[in-house]
Formats: structure tokens, sequence, C-alpha cells
């Protein structure tokens, strides 16, 4: 019996989600679509391999860092792909502290010259970072000349994509990274898959979300992983809710009339005046 509450496909923002579309070996042709179309590589990306992070050698303290997808390519080159729900106070600083751990891997035992291979750090963030105050959803970073603009080392990346920003409605996507978006933002709305992505190749990933033809074992891990997606969410909301209202009190506190403290905060004119 399906239960209806649950829609059609699965929530791409879920942990078990996130990795059935992108982490699965049957999905590995929908990661290798969305990274070329993501990265300017020179050479686009024919095959991927999935590596576990146990095998990077790390003592048991660095083991505790887990990211949500880390695979490397027939060229050598490391991706970590990792989907975050928060924002985090130092996000960008565990993103290079994660990049440290495919940077080691790398070390040859024996005579080694030291030459690496790229590797790429994508962050799927469903929240803003606050050093970008632009409207862009899509930022790419390298070690840069900060003179002379310059790109000084090209085989460390960093890509952050901030959904939040992402707003556009399907007339105005622009190339199939933007469709790939389009997609992730809007899945569990759709009832059915789109005509606009019959025979594109999100249209097989249209099929591995769809509940309907998940293992029964599988539906189960999906809606305990959904659980605790609605359960974060709520906790996010509460928190926020909690912080506007006590930054509403300070404000009434200082003499800021109620329709500007309204505007500042979101909280409602009615609960303010409650406060007050």
């Amino acid at each position: 019996m399906t239960d209806k509450s649950l829609g059609t496909f699965i929530n791409p923002f879920t942990d078990f989600g996130f990795k059935k579309l992108f982490g699965s070996e049957e999905s590995k042709p929908l990661l290798m679509s969305f990274l070329n179309d993501l990265l300017p590589l020179k050479n686009k990306i024919i095959s991927l391999e999935f590596k576990n992070i146990e095998k990077l050698g790390l003592i048991e303290e660095d083991r505790r860092a887990i990211f949500d997808i880390y695979c490397r390519d027939e060229k050598n080159q490391d991706f970590i792909v990792e989907l975050q729900r928060a924002k985090q106070k130092h996000f960008q600083d565990r993103a290079a502290y994660y990049s440290s751990f495919l940077i080691q891997d790398q070390a040859k035992k024996g005579k080694w010259d030291f030459e690496l291979t790229p590797i790429y750090f994508v962050g799927i963030l469903d929240f803003e970072l606050p050093c970008f105050s632009d409207d862009d959803y899509l930022h790419f970073g390298q070690i840069t000349d900060i003179v002379s603009k310059k790109v000084m080392f090209e085989k460390l990346n960093f890509i952050y994509i901030e959904m939040a920003k992402f707003k556009k409605q399907e007339s105005e996507l622009s190339g199939h990274l933007e469709w790939w978006l389009y997609f992730l933002r809007e899945l569990v709305t759709f009832d059915d898959v789109p005509v606009e992505f019959h025979g594109d190749i999100i249209e097989g990933a249209f099929e591995l979300a769809k509940l309907a033809n998940m293992t029964h074992q599988d539906r189960h891990a999906y809606e305990l992983s959904l659980k605790y997606y609605r359960d974060f969410i709520n906790v996010l909301d509460t928190t926020k809710s909690d912080k506007a209202l006590e930054i509403a009190k300070n404000l009434l506190d200082i003499g800021l009339d109620i329709e500007s403290i309204a505007k500042a905060t979101g909280v409602s004119k009615e609960i303010i005046l409650q406060i007050k």
C-alpha cells in the first residue's frame, strides 16, 4: 500500500535521497552528467569509482569526518560532493579540512615528486554563505593572486551552489546545469515526469527517485531518512522563530517602533504587540 503523504518521488535533500540519486552504482551516469555540467573540465568525465573514507589511512578521530560522496575519475581526479542542509559557522574551513584528506591520499610511497591530480569539493548548500552578498547562486574558487587576480594553483577547487538563491522558473532556465538544479529543487512537487525531461538523462533520475520503483527495504530506509530530515527542519524553524522573538523583544526594549521591528525580524505586528 502506497503512503500518499510521501508523494511520488523521494526528497533529494534527505540523506537517503541524495545518495540514491548521486551516490549509488546505478546513479553513476547521473553524477557524471551533473559534474560535467558543473565543472569547467578540459576533458569530460567518462568513468567514476566510488571511494571509501576508511581506505584513506586516517587516524580514528579523522574518520569521524564523514562526507556524502567521495569518488575518483579515470584521470585520478578526486571529487567530494556534499549536501549541506544547515548553515555551519566554519563550513569553508570544514571543506578545506576534508579536501586535505584527498591531498594526503595522493602521497606515494618511496620516491615521489609531489605532483598532484586535481581535487574538487562540491557543496550543494540549502542555505546562503555569509561571504557572498551577491545574488549569484554558483561560486567557483581556486588559489588566486590577490593583486593580479590570476590563478596561482588550479588543482584545489571549491565549488558552492547556494540553492536558496536559485529562484529561476522553468521558462528562465539556461543550460543543462540549471535543469539539474530545477530538478533537485522541484522534485518533490512533481506527480509525474514533466515532458521537458523526456529523452534527457535526468529522466533516469526520476526513475530512480520514484517511490513506486523501490524495494520495501529502500522505502523503509527512505521513510526513516525523511523523518530525520523533517525533525531537523522543525528544529531549525523553531530555533529561527525563537531567535526572531528574542531580537524583537530587544528592539522593543531600545524603543524601536513596531512596524520597523516587524520588517527587521519577520515577526507579525500582532505578536510584537503581545510581547510589548
